[in-house]
């Protein structure tokens, strides 16, 4: 089992977006196995984002990223990283595939409603970021057997 980062954005959060998007995780046979809402700092955009600081669009997302409260998410489940992807759709809703989160609900590349982690070490780094390993728990969905401790 595999465990992975996913985050709804501050734009998914005003539109009451949270519940709907927990749901399509749940569905696809996730298990929930950490979850807080946060409002992220300049400080913690610049951390979490460490990779982008440089880029030009990076003020316009720490903009974006530090206006709201987002909600983080671990969640566990056999491929959850190319799973939580596939749900999620392409990076620009103008190029993901009818039926995903951006493709449903983002109005743009940048306000695109949720992130999620590419790949198991970027995973890692993601989650350590956002939760303490005491603050992720394992637990049986009905359906599969998720274990969410790394």
């Amino acid at each position: 089992m595999e465990m992975t980062f996913a985050m709804i954005k501050p734009n998914a959060v005003k539109s009451g977006l949270v519940g709907r998007i927990i749901d399509r995780y749940i569905a696809a046979g996730l298990s929930v196995c950490a979850v807080k809402m946060h409002q992220m700092t300049s400080e913690d955009a610049r951390g979490f984002y460490a990779e982008h600081v440089e880029k030009p669009f990076f003020p316009e997302l720490e903009a974006y990223m530090t206006k709201g409260p987002s909600v983080m998410l671990a969640l566990g489940g056999e491929n959850a990283i190319a799973k939580v992807r596939a749900i999620n759709g392409a990076t620009n809703p103008a190029k993901a595939e009818p039926g995903t989160l951006r493709y449903d609900f983002a109005p743009s590349m940048t306000e695109n409603v949720v992130h999620s982690s590419d790949s198991p070490a970027s995973a890692e780094r993601e989650l350590d970021f956002w939760f303490k390993k005491e603050e992720r728990y394992a637990y049986e969905m009905p359906s599969l057997k998720a274990c969410c401790v790394l």
